[in-house]
């Protein structure tokens, strides 16, 4: 007899492959729908999943102003649905589009909480003093995410940071040609790529809301390039498409294939004649041709998506790599060493095993790009910090990396001429992050005068020691859960089993306890480590509390676990930091108010906010700064708020307003004009 805690683990639900369009041609009709396995989820009070669909974390809800309508939500729990894998892939049918988004972002969600070892949270929604009874800002859980398939009537879909929503478009084709038909329309909500695109940049911002601020060329860039190869990768789990690229290409998949396109139909609709974003080429005079690496290509390339396209490529380039290195030795027993195919189609066998072997290095290709941004600093990210993050994440898993997956990832960045800034090599050694103890000792040399050292990297072996053994003993007064300033450090249960509520209510109480941390004497001797200044030396920009004493953010305080190559569960503690500074466009006004006596109003601004910190990522079983990753200069560093200024000026890259060919405007106007949905401007299509 069955008990109430049977529940079948996965739902089964279909959903087109990549978009309608493989179903309107001969060659790719039969892998137009597949059928994801999505975590079984269900209202604990009724036993059944809400129409909605609405789950734990996500909430569909399919109301169309252009059109005046509100659709009648599915019910996924419907005995006639379960039976079928849901209902089958329809262009017409609104409720088919709801089951498709809820499974691709199901899906997506799932790849991030497998690859972080912890349950994926929203970015909390921000509530304001005149919002607020208390007269204080004061973050607010978000439970789930609402996805909205027919919101707009436009070219467009985007992730709102504001509503914590995700609203997609749909609009009429106009353009008349073999693979479009005027007068037809398109639904974003039905492309796996678009799906998995804008639940992404959800993701990345429950991690990291900052990466949303411009301060370089590569942060607008970066959210793009993120989004694109987790929706890149995450189709080479589907092994009936992959399996039919590798026939069709045989095996080869350096040249023109689907699996590197992302968007086809999107794409072909707006009149662009191919995909919206291809990671390997793009056609010229209507034959595609493969893109080659070039090493200059960054220093000419400002526009976010274009720019992206180079973080994408680079990826792609180190999946081509190893998946080429790990199939030579398939083709030399398939063609009796000679490694050349005879002319035909691929043997069924071969193509198998070399789709087994595609998805296996997709696979891992994803995971340590969505690993990586743990590793990441947690403002003014930049391509060549983000390959920092890959190395280091990796190295902390797999410290063998037999299969060469990071020295892959360099070969590839270097010939697409990503590096980071000031390194002395490319090698896996120099581009891993420094260890805590490192930083530290080399922070408390820099304060007593003392500048011996060959680099600014590597100190004393002495020094180093000296500095884990400090630091084990200030770190465990964190972590003896005694009162720390007022906050009691909560231990957090972050498996995939966890309620997110709760472990959310703890992650807030532990950033207040480690706040507590920071400001007494075990902690306030890290601050130059860290990158930030508490106390009367900090310039007079730097945002201060009513006492004068100057803030400091505890963004999050989240737990990683993960299982390393020899099946050990690693358990660190991931802390993000920050300080803020009012900048100012003319540099005599930075100067001026750098030096002003009279304390800052909560009205002065300033032109814009420069931010400084560290990820600290901490061994919760050693006690120790496993690393600390600092952005490139520290909150008093004018080096670095010049090259910001620059910047948003537009005296060095694009202007303040990079976003997709929109004109130039300045962060006061932006902020004048409202234009505080950053994913929708960038994502907008003129179609032309």
């Amino acid at each position: 007899m069955l008990s109430t805690l049977d529940k079948p683990p996965v739902r089964r639900l279909r959903v087109y492959a990549l978009d309608p369009s493989l179903a309107q041609r001969l060659q790719t009709a039969p892998l137009q729908e597949i059928v994801l396995p999505i975590r079984w989820e269900q209202n604990p009070k009724t036993g059944r999943l809400d129409v909605g669909p609405i789950g734990e974390y996500i909430e569909v809800v399919d109301v169309d102003p252009a059109s005046g309508v509100v659709y009648p939500p599915v019910d996924l729990d419907d005995p006639n649905l379960l039976a079928q894998d849901g209902l089958p892939p329809s262009e017409g049918n609104p409720q088919f589009h709801q089951q498709m988004v809820y499974a691709v972002a199901m899906a997506t969600i799932e790849r991030f909480e497998q690859a972080l070892g912890r349950v994926a949270l929203w970015a909390p929604r921000q509530v304001t003093p005149r919002d607020n009874p208390e007269g204080q800002w004061k973050h607010e859980f978000v439970r789930r995410l609402r996805i909205y398939p027919h919101a707009l009537r436009d070219q467009n879909a985007y992730y709102s940071p504001d509503k914590k929503a995700i609203l997609f478009g749909y609009f009429p084709v106009r353009t008349n040609d073999a693979r479009n038909t005027p007068g037809t329309t398109v639904f974003a909500c039905l492309s796996h790529d678009v799906i998995a695109h804008e639940v992404t940049h959800a993701l990345l911002d429950g991690v990291h809301p900052r990466f949303n601020e411009q301060s370089n060329p590569d942060v607008p860039a970066f959210h793009e390039a993120f989004a694109d190869i987790v929706a890149l990768f995450q189709r080479f789990s589907y092994t009936g498409v992959v399996r039919d690229e590798i026939g069709r290409t045989r095996g080869r998949l350096e040249n023109e294939n689907m699996l590197a396109k992302l968007a086809q139909q999107f794409g072909s609709a707006t009149g662009r004649g191919s995909a919206l974003r291809d990671a390997l080429g793009m056609a010229v005079d209507g034959k595609w041709q493969r893109r080659p690496p070039d090493t200059t290509i960054l220093e000419k390339t400002l526009e976010p998506h274009e720019r992206g396209a180079i973080l994408v490529a680079a990826v792609f380039g180190a999946f081509l790599l190893v998946y080429g290195h790990r199939t030579e030795a398939l083709y030399r027993i398939a063609t009796q060493g000679s490694g050349v195919l005879p002319e035909g189609a691929i043997h069924p066998d071969l193509a198998g095993r070399l789709a087994e072997e595609a998805a296996a290095c997709a696979g891992n290709i994803l995971r340590m790009c969505i690993r990586a941004i743990d590793y990441c600093p947690p403002v003014n990210i930049t391509f060549g910090e983000y390959l920092r993050a890959v190395i280091t994440a990796d190295i902390n898993i797999d410290p063998e990396d037999e299969l060469g997956y990071r020295v892959a990832f360099i070969e590839s960045f270097r010939q697409w001429g990503i590096y980071p800034r000031g390194t002395r090599s490319m090698s896996v050694e120099a581009l891993t992050w420094p260890t805590g103890a490192e930083i530290i000792a080399e922070s408390a040399r820099q304060l007593n005068g003392l500048r011996h050292g060959k680099t600014a990297r590597i100190s004393t072996k002495k020094a180093v020691a000296a500095a884990l053994k400090q630091s084990q003993e200030d770190i465990k007064v964190f972590f003896d859960k005694k009162q720390v300033n007022g906050s009691r450090a909560q231990s957090m249960r972050w498996d995939l089993d966890s309620d997110r509520f709760e472990i959310w209510n703890h992650m807030q109480e532990n950033r207040r306890a480690l706040w507590g941390w920071l400001h007494s004497s075990r902690g306030r001797k890290y601050t130059k480590a860290f990158g930030i200044v508490i106390g009367k030396d900090a310039p007079a920009t730097v945002y201060r509390n009513k006492a004068g004493e100057p803030t400091v953010e505890i963004h999050s305080v989240r737990t990683a676990l993960r299982r390393d190559a020899h099946g050990s569960i690693i358990t660190d503690l991931v802390v993000e930091i920050t300080q803020r500074r009012r900048g100012y466009f003319k540099k005599g006004d930075q100067e001026t108010a750098d030096k002003r006596s009279a304390p800052f109003s909560t009205k002065e601004k300033g032109d814009f906010k420069y931010r400084a910190g560290c990820t600290i990522i901490i061994d919760t079983k050693q006690n120790v700064f496993r690393h600390i990753i600092r952005t490139p200069g520290a909150i008093d560093d004018d080096i670095e708020l010049e090259r910001i200024r620059q910047f948003l000026t537009g005296e060095s890259g694009p202007s303040a307003n990079a976003f997709a060919g929109m004109r130039a405007v300045s962060l006061r106007e932006r902020a004048y004009r409202g234009l505080n949905e950053p994913f929708a401007l960038l994502h907008r299509h003129s179609g032309e």
